[in-house]
């Protein structure tokens, strides 16, 4: 299973924020590839999912932003009516809880991930080895 990482900035839930967060990943060439926002309470969290994530964190936080970084899991499912259903009860049946969820749907929009955040990342790993899902960058067949 390929490690892939998300980037969460906490901020403040004002006019402008996100603008300036985006503006510091385009000026410097970095592409998101997915996305997921929670506010509450006059704050939130924005969390990325890039192509270049040690650059992203390094002009994130000198610009000021409080920014932290994950591991997430990047499970493949068909990009279809119930293929987020398929996943999440594989998760289910094998005792993973999911934490924070997003999707990302790939390019060719012939395959989309779920990325999952969980409390325990490698224990979730031995509890999905061999369930049937294929994870980016590979790896976890059988069934």
């Amino acid at each position: 299973m390929e490690k892939v990482q998300q980037i969460s900035i906490f901020a403040e839930n004002k006019p402008g924020r996100l603008d300036k967060v985006t503006g510091v990943l385009a000026e410097n060439g970095i592409n998101i590839l997915a996305t997921a926002i929670v506010s509450t309470n006059g704050f939130g969290v924005i969390k990325f999912m890039v192509d270049k994530c040690d650059l992203a964190l390094e002009k994130l936080r000198a610009a000021g932003f409080t920014v932290s970084l994950s591991e997430v899991l990047a499970i493949e499912m068909k990009d279809k009516p119930g293929g987020l259903h398929e996943v999440v009860h594989i998760l289910s049946g094998r005792g993973v809880n999911i934490e924070n969820a997003s999707v990302y749907v790939a390019e060719s929009r012939k395959r989309a991930y779920l990325l999952v955040e969980v409390k325990e990342i490698e224990k979730a790993r031995q509890k999905l080895k061999n369930s049937g899902l294929t994870f980016l960058g590979g790896e976890s067949k059988a069934k």
